[in-house]
């Protein structure tokens, strides 16, 4: 039998409305730079047609020629017709070197971090292939979001799950970044559960150590807490160390990987560890998200 739950129908509209705002202006998203965070620099990228990449500065241009200044100090003068492309981007100075931010810097492998997405911004991931989501930011401060499984079961679809994802940055300075938010699913008998978080970012030494706290709840009255630490450390350019941790009452999970990324999408393999009462169980992790 088909339940129609006042629940289930606001679900469905609000992902209905997170899909429409992704696809109806995606012209507005994608002409947005990215805003940079207090650690972070906007620098321009020259792309040479011999495959060379530098990162710095213009500094003086003619019709001919640009004179260019690395992030390094090193002055490069490059002719027009050698130039693939030339672009500003997001990223941080290590040792002199520039190092494109992690697109997808929001969250660790499943969980939020304390930074926030831009007004405009949006990402579009898929955890472990089949449940994708999608986040839009409304504001600098508020961003919402929500999912729903690609599969699941066989047979009535009213009975499948829903999730919204609102969040809300509190703070953001001197490298501290801390918000607040809620992960809240809905299913088709009328079932609710989720988590209310707050969670503390703070920069160190080009990666991050994330500390979290929630409650979690379900609409039959049950409550509990969970603990979350996570943290991210760089490897190389494009690559960084992801770990993230929670304990809560009848156990806790473990998970370390590695994140590969690009200018806008990233990807996660890594393998997590739930300790539960009925014994200790492993199983991959893989993710990706394009951040517009």
């Amino acid at each position: 039998m088909k339940v129609n739950h006042p629940g289930h129908s606001a679900a469905v509209l609000a992902a209905a409305a997170l899909i429409f705002s992704l696809f109806a202006a995606p012209s507005t998203a994608r002409a947005e730079q990215r805003h940079p965070s207090p650690d972070e620099y906007a620098v321009q990228e020259l792309v040479l047609i011999d495959g060379s990449r530098l990162y710095g500065m213009v500094e003086s241009d003619s019709p001919d020629a640009i004179v260019f200044k690395t992030t390094s100090g090193a002055i490069v003068t490059a002719a027009r017709d050698r130039i693939v492309s030339l672009r500003t981007v997001v990223g941080r100075i290590s040792n002199g070197e520039f190092r494109r931010s992690d697109p997808n810097d929001t969250r660790l492998l499943f969980g939020p971090t304390g930074r926030s997405l831009a007004k405009g911004e949006t990402y579009l991931g898929v955890y472990e292939f089949f449940m994708p989501f999608v986040q839009v930011g409304i504001t600098d401060y508020i961003s919402i979001g929500g999912g729903t499984p690609l599969f699941f079961g066989i047979g009535d679809e009213s009975q499948r799950p829903y999730w919204i994802t609102p969040k809300v940055r509190l703070m953001s300075s001197a490298g501290t970044h801390v918000s607040a938010g809620v992960f809240h699913a809905f299913s088709g008998d009328g079932d609710r559960f989720g988590v209310a978080y707050g969670v503390v970012t703070k920069d160190v030494r080009g990666g991050s150590v994330t500390a979290g706290a929630g409650l979690g709840y379900t609409s039959e009255g049950d409550r509990g807490g969970v603990v979350m630490i996570g943290a991210d450390a760089p490897m190389r350019r494009n690559m960084k160390l992801v770990t993230e941790n929670y304990v809560f009452r009848s156990g806790g999970v473990g998970s370390v990987g590695v994140r590969f990324f690009g200018e806008n999408l990233s990807a996660d393999v890594a393998v997590g560890i739930a300790f539960t009462p009925d014994g200790v169980f492993g199983l991959p992790v893989v993710n990706f998200v394009y951040r517009f």
